[in-house]
This record gives structure tokens, sequence and C-alpha cells, in this order.
């Protein structure tokens, strides 16, 4: 424990004896193992998003350690501080992002008031995914095979987890449907947001991200909210 001035009796003595602390570590200044692991961790990132714009523009298979390195400002080797190979690199990739799209799903269901606030929040959720993410969207579509066997089955179970919550939700709003159409129509509103690598850009002849979203999101809860075609 330790003793400040001000604890201490006010007395000639313990005035003219006592000691100043010694100086510590400004309060601002992280421990040097926190600044290195933070400063790996943002490498990883760095790695991860290089990974996303070459192998959505280049394809996996055409795309080196050593572009990836060059791409985050390292060596080739040195991907390997943290990254197995390149398939790591794609496996983390894929993994993450889908990991981060059933959390965010979860937490907007947790935080909504009903089942028209939950849609309609999943709808925004999942546009803004799409909009931040067209690389990723991309490298999704044309290397999931490029995956080891065991992270296929992980990013699919992840995939799975977050169709079901949608499924979940739409059930409150279409109580007397089967789960197997809420499911067509989940699949079928994913495609239509994850268009947006082919249609949209920040500038150019495409639409603009900003005209984008709305669009995205009145056209996601018309198709999510449509009624079921009599059957007969």
């Amino acid at each position: 424990m330790e003793i400040r001035n001000e604890d201490l009796p006010v007395t000639e003595s313990s005035q003219t004896t006592q000691a100043p602390p010694a100086p510590g570590p400004p309060a601002s200044t992280p421990p040097v193992s926190t600044q290195r692991s933070q400063a790996k961790e943002n490498r990883r990132q760095a790695l991860l998003s290089a990974a996303a714009e070459l192998f959505a523009v280049d394809g996996f298979n055409r795309v080196s350690l050593e572009d990836l390195g060059a791409a985050a400002g390292v060596s080739g080797p040195a991907v390997y501080r943290h990254f197995s190979g390149k398939q790591a690199v794609l496996g983390a990739l894929l993994l993450s992002v889908s990991q981060d799209l059933l959390d965010g799903g979860r937490r907007v269901v947790t935080d909504s008031d009903g089942a028209a606030a939950a849609l309609a929040g999943l709808v925004t959720f999942h546009v803004d995914f799409a909009l931040s993410n067209p690389d990723v969207i991309r490298v999704q579509d044309q290397d999931f095979s490029n995956l080891a066997e065991d992270d296929q089955a992980e990013v699919r179970t992840l995939q799975r987890n977050y169709v079901e919550l949608w499924v979940e939700v739409l059930a409150g709003l279409h109580t007397d449907t089967e789960a197997a159409e809420l499911r067509m129509r989940a699949h079928a509103t994913f495609g239509l947001i994850n268009s947006t690598p082919h249609s949209v850009r920040s500038h150019g002849r495409r639409i603009a991200v900003k005209r984008a979203r709305p669009l995205l999101e009145s056209m996601a809860l018309a198709a999510l909210m449509a009624p079921a075609t009599p059957q007969g």
C-alpha cells in the first residue's frame, strides 16, 4: 500500500523526512507487450485487408505470399509470422467475416423491439456489410472452394446459423409460412443485397453508394414481406 504525504500526521518530522514518491511511467503509455500485441494485430488485419482486395481482383490462385506481403508492407516470409500459408489467410478472412455477420445479426435482434423492428435492423445491417465489404463478397463467390475442408465446414455452419436468425425473425411476421419458404426469402434477399459488388461504385457510371443504400433496403424489405403466392 502506497503511503502519501497527506496520509501522515502533520508534524515537523514527517514533513522533513518523508521522501516524495518516485515518478512512475506516464499513465497514457501502454506496456511494451501491449504495444507489440497491438502492432501484431494491426499487421494481421492489414494482411487480411490486402488479401480481400487481391483475391477479389486476381483470384486466390494467382496471388502469391509475396504479393500479400508487399500489399501489407511486409516481406513475403514475414506473412508466416501471422498465418501458416496462403490458404490459412483465405480461411481467416472468410471465417472472421462469417462470424462478424452472425454476431452482428444477433446483436440487432437482441436490441430490437419486436419482429418488424428486428427485420428492418437486419436489412440495414446486411446492406451496410455489403456496401462496406464488396471485395469479401467477391472472394466468397469465387474462391470458397479453395478453403481447407475444415474451414469450409465452419464457414457453412456460421452462415447457416445466420440464415436461421433471419428465418426466426421472419416467422414472427409470416406466422403460417413454412420454414423452407422463409429460408428461401432470406437467401433471395442476400442475393439481391450481395449483388452490390457488381453494381455499386463510389464514383463513376455505376450507382453511388449513398443512392444504393436506401434503394437496396426498400427492395429487400419488399421482397421479405411480399405475400406468398396462393397454391393451387
